[in-house]
């Protein structure tokens, strides 16, 4: 009778088995089937948007390695994730990286850090939200919530392009182009003092869409708009932020400039719409002789304006 009773409880299990053997499958997988020695867990990166920046910098580089073994690793991973416009991955810390966990906690936790990996990739990649979650196997997903929506960004380009078609002149140098859009950009938009001094939202002035279409921009929508076109003239560019502020950085031939549309587009008292070029194209050691309370940045994480200041 026994026997019996122990044939029919098999039977019940194996079907069991049959009936779930996916998802069996997919937890042995996770949690069993990664090899101890190294637990290194192959993952692959595939179908990068078309926003893809496909160089590196001195913080962040794209890396095809998602197995981390250190902190500059997991850098490089979440830059890279971000960077091809994922809004969700997955990766695995190895058995060989004690403090992985440990590291991906502090790091999830680190807005600064977070926001200046943000910074180094294409504005319609950056986030306004990341989630980081893991588990005791050493699974990790990030979670990416993009700032732009699939209208604005269809907006804005059609938008890009309409300004280059007006402004786009090949007979123009590097630097005359790059006055063109940030003389544009300044002579549409005002500076959203209703945000930033009374916290009266409006517009969506901290985005390109709100200097472009709406005429108002805080430091981020000056920002975005002049990156969009910095990258569309497929110059290498990224944001610099400080506590309080945030402006664009780019290379023109092997060496790295400050440009700050916003304080080129100063607010004045009768509403006078001037635009400056104290802030054109200038390196680190000008722009802090001008103005060090508001871009006193960081030189680790944005070394390249530094390391040439001539």
């Amino acid at each position: 009778m026994k026997k019996f009773i122990m044939a029919g409880i098999l039977c019940i299990l194996l079907g069991i088995t049959w009936l779930y053997k996916e998802e069996f499958v997919k937890v042995y997988k996770e949690h069993f089937n990664r090899n101890k020695t190294d637990t290194k867990t192959i993952v692959t990166l595939s179908n990068k948007n078309s926003y893809y920046r496909d160089y590196n910098f001195n913080f962040v580089q794209t890396t095809n390695d998602f197995s981390p073994k250190n902190v500059q690793d997991l850098y490089n991973i979440y830059y890279t994730v971000i960077n091809a416009g994922k809004s969700s991955f997955t990766f695995y810390c190895p058995d060989t990286y004690q403090g992985c966990i440990n590291d991906v906690k502090y790091l999830a936790n680190d807005q600064i850090t977070l926001s200046n990996i943000n910074n180094f990739v294409h504005p319609f990649n950056g986030f306004k939200h990341i989630e980081t979650t893991y588990d005791n196997t050493g699974k990790i997903t990030i979670k990416a919530y993009k700032t732009y929506t699939e209208e604005d960004r269809t907006k804005i380009n059609a938008k890009i392009k309409e300004i280059q078609k007006e402004l786009k002149d090949d007979t123009l140098s590097t630097i005359e182009q790059i006055k063109k859009y940030h003389d544009y950009i300044i002579d549409h938009a005002v500076y959203d003092s209703d945000r930033s001094d009374k916290n009266i939202i409006k517009y969506k002035s901290d985005t390109a869409y709100g200097a472009l279409f709406q005429g108002h921009a805080l430091c981020g929508g000056y920002t975005d708009s002049m990156a969009l076109f910095l990258t569309e003239m497929q110059l290498p560019n990224y944001k610099v932020s400080s506590e309080n502020h945030v402006w664009n950085a780019v290379k023109i031939e092997d060496k790295w400039y400050h440009l700050d549309l916003t304080w080129d587009d100063p607010v004045t008292q009768d509403g006078t719409n001037l635009i400056e070029e104290d802030f054109f194209l200038i390196n680190t050691n000008k722009l802090l002789e001008i103005e060090k309370q508001e871009h006193n940045f960081d030189y680790a994480t944005y070394s390249e304006l530094v390391e040439v200041n001539s």
